[in-house]
């Protein structure tokens, strides 16, 4: 039944949803880079957001770290995890068929989660609070946490950075190449395994720094957190047209605006919340394979 909100609850509502597009884009950038030079899905890549919470977790409550030295440490574990799975998983299989990578992608998520419930436990932990984060402000009539606030910004100035990077970069031009046509690249002097390492560790990074605003926001991890995240992320990648950074910004941005604005209007759908980024996925599919934006191959050229 559809319910008229108030222009406050609307407010509200778009703040949350610029702020959970932009974690989406965080994350959803590693899906699209990786796909555009490897035409892989890394179905781990959603993986890294529980190991990056696990590992600020464990910093702040085993070794007594500051909060801010937890994050730091996670972000650099996890794209340190994030080339190592690209090592292991992925660099043997390059000359296989694609489902050969595929299956490992595949084994390597149920790998990292099923480690995480034997290393972690399968118990949901919480995060300490941050009053930095977890505060609120009063704008008016609206209540919002400063992580809303905090969210967009921070997405903003790294993706500023990383298409400058891709851009207008030496290594950013061996990514272009590379995402066009690797063999050649390899071929032309590139040396491509570093061009596939520095996506696979640019990609973890950012998921990681969306895994810990996400921590931040729901204070809630255990060795599944990052499988339906990672899924609707995927989806925003190819809402927007994955291989396309921007593609994958605009993509999360819009998937958290349907799932918000739809609830905020018809309150009896709350409980199919998660359902409607795959029905979004199945429209796309349907109606534009290429995605928003279409497919570029992994660098903008905007």
């Amino acid at each position: 039944m559809l319910m008229v909100p108030s222009f406050d609850q609307f407010m509200q509502a778009v703040a949350n949803a610029i702020s959970l597009g932009s974690m989406y884009a965080l994350i959803a950038i590693g899906y699209t880079m990786v796909y555009g030079i490897l035409r892989l899905i890394n179905f781990a890549h959603g993986d890294m957001l529980m190991v990056a919470m696990y590992f600020a977790f464990y910093c702040v409550t085993l070794f007594m770290m500051p909060w801010y030295i937890a994050l730091a440490l996670a972000i650099i574990g996890t794209t340190l995890l994030g080339i190592g799975v690209e090592k292991i998983a992925y660099k043997p299989l390059r000359s296989a068929p694609r489902i050969s990578l595929l299956i490992s992608a595949i084994g390597m998520s149920y790998l990292l989660e099923n480690l995480a419930v034997v290393i972690f436990g399968g118990i949901p932990k919480n995060f300490p609070a941050v009053s930095l984060f977890q505060d609120t402000v009063v704008i008016g009539t609206v209540v919002v946490q400063r992580l809303t606030f905090i969210v967009p910004i921070v997405t903003a100035a790294l993706v500023i950075i990383l298409l400058r990077v891709i851009n207008h970069t030496k290594l950013g031009m061996s990514m272009r190449a590379a995402s066009v046509d690797y063999p050649t690249s390899r071929m032309m002097g590139i040396n491509v395994d570093r061009v596939i390492s520095f996506t696979f560790a640019i990609g973890s990074a950012l998921a990681a720094v969306g895994a810990l605003f996400w921590m931040f926001k729901y204070n809630k991890m255990d060795p599944y957190v990052g499988m339906l995240p990672g899924l609707k992320c995927f989806i925003a990648s190819v809402l927007g047209g994955i291989g396309n950074v921007t593609g994958a910004v605009l993509g999360g941005v819009i998937l958290a605006f349907i799932e918000i604005m739809v609830v905020l209007f018809f309150p009896s759908l709350s409980g199919f919340k998660d359902s409607f980024a795959f029905i979004v996925l199945i429209l796309v599919l349907l109606f534009k394979p290429n995605g928003l934006l279409g497919e570029i191959g992994g660098a903008d050229k905007a």
